[in-house]
């Protein structure tokens, strides 16, 4: 890699440049130095933060939830939150949440059950393994070298840090699309030498559509038969597939697939398949489930955001990517992202993370294009697009700033310096860039990367007092000084309340189910919410008499993520 030329940059600049260059010569040496550096970046970017952050409403204390219910009822097949059935996803994530907790119990982890950080490990695990199988799909098309810094990119992205510290599917689905699409490309890549793939090949392409398909049912399969398609209508023919010997692949999936299936079938009567397909499913591809609608283009403008810090880099890649379109592996990169992508920006429910898997083949094409010469400085408008190197974590810092403010009158000083950090080496990998040095600008992101995480999750997200709401009203009920205590929520009904109060947690509808709920005498504690307030005070004026009225033991506010309001709470509790 072309250095700086002695004292033509000295100082801050050309120290973070040869650190970053120094990590790349060190990644480049052998595949176990790569897939070590890696897991190291990965824990630096996915571990801060990672017990402290809230259960974040909604879909991952729900998932949190069912898993844990799964531990309490010793029903492994069907999928519950509370009393309802949660036939949205297949099971796999619910069995590997349910397997941490249960070891984590056996080891002695206090409070194992509500405790969310081991609910995370399998989305952790995931993650580290998107970025090692990235590497190993990059290898496919790069040099060692390259490939190691493609996996980087993906390692210090926004989007798979965030997904790394949430209970949810994305990361393991991540996972298992990018070891299905390393082996695809091997098959596509390798049809003219008529060699036979290797075995392990092979099976870590239809063990992947297997786990991916009881992770999160036919997105994985999705993403390696779009390709698979748009690559035979190329190649005018699809025999290449024959080397992943369909026949064994499609036994494996049956066999290690099958099971669940069969058994959810008989469990739920074919309800299973009626709410996973015909309102799941198919309801986000006719209509905007749960307020997440957007136009076509949407994922074109937040990937710069959700896959900082390489999109800006892949956004330049685009013309080196359609110029050699016929290439086989340019042509694998656009097979992998193009049809996908245009299904979901079709559909019109749109979360970022859909995308997620795509974000290894646009770090391959970004470095590939780098390392051939076709992104550099003097592009058309490359300057201009690189400044979004800097820009997002400037962008973001301001925002963090504001929101801390305005939501708990701080300043999130301890994360602040880090913060700043990061958007000074972002702003040196784009003087990299100017300075016309595109890899190290690359090596370089990476690092910004590596600090922004730490600063976001592990120093300014707990001064975000205001976001944990679930969890200072779980503490309310923890200083109740009686045991066997029944707890009811009127009006704030987010998942993780009940993730942390209990399966058993009473969602009222009324101010005098509320005012009932405390008549019945024990030790018992109700949430009101403010908007029930009044109500609630009639409706325990009108209850004057019929026992020891109940005290208001503390009061909750802050700022509902879900429903992007304020909130108010005020907890009434009657003890013994």
């Amino acid at each position: 890699m072309t250095s700086l030329a002695a004292g033509r940059r000295p100082g801050r600049a050309a120290s973070v440049g040869s650190l970053a260059e120094r990590l790349l010569d060190l990644g480049s040496r052998s595949h176990g130095a790569a897939c070590a550096l890696l897991v190291v970046l990965s824990l630096a970017c996915f571990l801060p933060g990672f017990s402290s952050l809230q259960p974040m409403d909604r879909d991952e204390p729900r998932f949190a939830q069912a898993s844990k219910q799964m531990l309490e009822s010793g029903d492994l097949v069907d999928i519950r939150f509370q009393g309802e059935a949660r036939h949205k996803k297949p099971v796999g994530i619910y069995w590997a949440q349910s397997a941490v907790v249960a070891a984590g119990e056996a080891l002695g982890v206090p409070g194992a059950r509500t405790a969310i950080w081991l609910y995370r490990i399998p989305s952790l695990l995931g993650a580290v393994a998107t970025v090692l199988l990235g590497y190993w799909a990059a290898l496919a098309f790069l040099p060692r070298r390259q490939a190691f810094l493609a996996a980087a990119l993906v390692g210090a992205s926004v989007m798979l840090s965030a997904e790394a510290r949430l209970a949810k599917t994305d990361a393991l689905l991540t996972a298992c699309a990018v070891a299905a699409m390393g082996g695809l490309a091997r098959a596509w890549l390798t049809r003219a030498a008529q060699t036979r793939l290797p075995t392990g090949t092979v099976l870590a392409f239809w063990l992947a559509v297997a786990l991916g398909i009881l992770v999160k049912g036919p997105m994985v399969p999705m993403f390696a038969g779009l390709a698979a398609l748009c690559l035979s209508v190329f190649a005018r023919s699809g025999a290449w597939l024959r080397a992943l010997r369909p026949g064994l692949g499609l036994v494996l999936v049956l066999v290690l697939v099958a099971p669940w299936f069969v058994a959810i079938t008989l469990k739920s009567g074919g309800a299973f398949y009626g709410e996973a397909v015909g309102h799941d499913m198919l309801g986000k591809v006719g209509t905007a489930q749960t307020q997440h609608w957007a136009p076509p283009g949407t994922y074109l403008l937040v990937i710069f955001a959700t896959f900082w810090p390489a999109a800006a880099f892949a956004a330049m890649a685009i013309p080196f990517a359609w110029a050699n379109r016929r290439e086989d592996g340019i042509a694998f990169l656009i097979a992998w992202v193009l049809p996908s992508w245009l299904v979901f920006e079709a559909v019109p429910t749109k979360l970022p993370h859909y995308v997620l898997p795509l974000c290894s083949a646009l770090a391959i094409l970004a470095v590939t294009a780098v390392a051939r010469g076709a992104v550099h400085r003097d592009r058309p408008g490359a300057r201009w697009v690189a400044l979004l190197v800097p820009f997002i974590p400037a962008g973001l810092t301001v925002g963090l700033c504001i929101a801390t403010w305005r939501l708990d009158g701080v300043i999130p000083w301890a994360g602040l310096p880090l913060l700043l950090a990061a958007c000074a080496v972002a702003f040196l990998a784009w003087r990299a860039f100017v300075d016309g040095f595109p890899e190290r600008a690359l090596a370089v992101a990476v690092l910004a990367g590596a600090l922004l995480g730490p600063a976001v999750f592990g120093l300014t997200q707990p001064a975000l007092a205001a976001l944990k709401v679930s969890p200072r009203l779980a503490a309310l009920r923890d200083a109740l000084p009686c045991p066997n205590r029944k707890v009811a929520t009127l009006g704030y009904r987010e998942p993780s309340l009940v993730f942390l109060i209990g399966t058993d947690l009473a969602m009222l509808d009324s101010a005098e189910e509320a005012a009932a709920f405390l008549a019945r005498g024990g030790c018992r504690l109700v949430y009101v919410e403010d908007r029930f307030a009044k109500a609630f005070a009639a409706a325990e004026a009108g209850a004057a008499g019929a026992g020891a009225p109940p005290r208001q033991i503390g009061r909750v506010t802050g700022f509902n993520i879900n429903g992007g309001k304020p909130v108010g709470l005020s907890a009434y509790a009657v003890t013994p």
